[in-house]
């Protein structure tokens, strides 16, 4: 349990919680496109609020382990991931070899942020 509250590892765990909330705020609304404009924004507010609460403390706790660049190279990563997984599984959508392959380069990008 330790291990987990280690402020290397709490606030990635909190920065993939946070893009749960933020990928449905700004996608979710998709599957009701019928829906007036303002319920989906004023919905999108109300679940963006809930996810900076979990990724300002994220970033917070993170600055002690990890530099800005670092932390925000995290946060491009996970949200990359955490969207393939809502595409699919929530909205419906393929993935295509051109989505691997331009994650695969993005995720090449993002290690060299961490080469020593």
């Amino acid at each position: 349990m330790s291990a987990i509250l280690s402020p290397k590892i709490l606030p990635i765990l909190l920065l993939i919680v946070s893009n749960v909330f933020m990928t449905f705020a700004w996608y979710g609304h998709l599957k009701f496109k019928t829906a007036p404009l303002y319920v989906v924004v004023l919905a999108s507010w109300g679940i963006a609020f809930f996810e900076y609460w979990l990724a300002v403390p994220a970033n917070r706790m993170g600055s002690y382990a990890y530099s800005a660049a670092e932390l925000k190279t995290f946060q491009e990563v996970i949200t990359l991931v955490v969207f393939m997984v809502f595409s699919v599984f929530y909205l419906g959508q393929s993935i295509t070899w051109n989505h691997v392959l331009g994650f695969v380069l993005i995720c090449g990008g993002a290690a060299l942020i961490f080469r020593a």
